[in-house]
């Protein structure tokens, strides 16, 4: 029998009209979007279905539109009795691995994750940082990379995502003499990426620091299933970790290919992305060539995936 992880996409995923079809076939992901308009006292389905793409990469719009198309797309999995063993998510996705391990609900996460894609934004004024993406390299080589790029400014780690691709985050002037360094250090590539902040390093403490006092007002509960975390790549200890954990992951590497590891180290075989896009699967293809790969994000995919693994 398989042991199944589910495993949630992070911002850059998106796309118009994500979840749609989920929502307009399951009643139990229609309520995703539903409750999720409510707490934003906003059209969640407006946003997602018939939003531009510039309007969803707004980062305090696309963090909970991720969040709601990926937790809707999950709902026919669970209705059809498919269940997950352990569960982990990319920075972001994070969030929606607490939900499917009921650590808190869906509409409790799709509120705070507005607010911290709000909090990320507005702590690095615009233009002044960016990210890249650095292809080739050993982790260890682009450390050093960064470590010899510092003297233009703050430039660190963000993503280990897979063997040869991690990103890189900071200021600006920083993040280009990084590329510069890693092209000649043998770089496959080394190019910036689209994004509006420099996520997932020291220039985002501030907004690590005003999710805290959101987090403080969110009620958790016992986590059912184990969730890997991004901060260490490890299974969370105890539930009383998780917010420090979460206010740490804003300005902290995501360590993704060290929670694949540890997923797999803990018997998983079975990975199920779930909500927009294949990138996870992407990464796993080049951690193991063994596991079993299935993603859940259109009507065709889902049923897929039901009928693969559906006892």
């Amino acid at each position: 029998m398989a042991k199944i992880a589910f495993i949630f996409p992070g911002q850059g995923a998106q796309y118009p009209g994500m979840g749609r079809e989920a929502v307009e076939s399951c009643p139990a992901a229609a309520a995703v979007f539903d409750d999720g308009s409510k707490v934003l006292g906003m059209d969640l389905r407006e946003l997602v279905f018939l939003g531009t793409e510039e309007s969803l990469k707004i980062t305090e719009n696309t963090q909970p539109a991720i969040v709601a198309a990926s937790l809707a797309c999950m709902q026919p999995l669970l209705e059809a009795g498919i269940l997950p063993h352990m569960t982990a998510g990319l920075s972001l996705g994070e969030y929606c691995a607490h939900v499917a391990a009921g650590t808190f609900a869906a509409d409790d996460a799709i509120a705070l994750v507005r607010k911290r894609g709000r909090f990320m934004q507005e702590a690095v004024p615009a233009g002044t940082g960016g990210m890249a993406a650095i292809l080739g390299l050993s982790d260890e080589q682009v450390l050093t990379v960064c470590r010899q790029a510092s003297a233009h400014g703050v430039v660190e780690p963000a993503n280990f995502n897979c063997p040869g691709q991690v990103v890189v985050a900071g200021e600006t002037a920083a993040v280009e003499a990084a590329c510069t360094l890693a092209r000649e250090a043998g770089a496959k590539r080394a190019m910036p990426l689209a994004v509006s902040a420099p996520f997932h390093c020291s220039l985002l403490k501030p907004a690590g620091e005003r999710l805290s006092s959101e987090l403080e007002t969110l009620t958790l509960n016992p986590m059912k299933i184990p969730v890997v975390t991004n901060v260490t790549g490890g299974i969370i200890a105890d539930v009383s970790d998780v917010k420090t954990l979460l206010v740490k992951q804003v300005s902290s590497s995501v360590r993704w290919e060290a929670c694949v590891r540890t997923l797999l180290e803990n018997g998983v075989d079975t990975f199920v992305e779930i909500g927009p896009g294949k990138v996870l699967n992407g990464f796993i293809r080049k951690i193991s060539k063994d596991a079993v790969l299935y993603n859940a994000d259109d009507q065709a995919s889902i049923d897929a995936t039901i009928a693969a693994l559906k006892v």
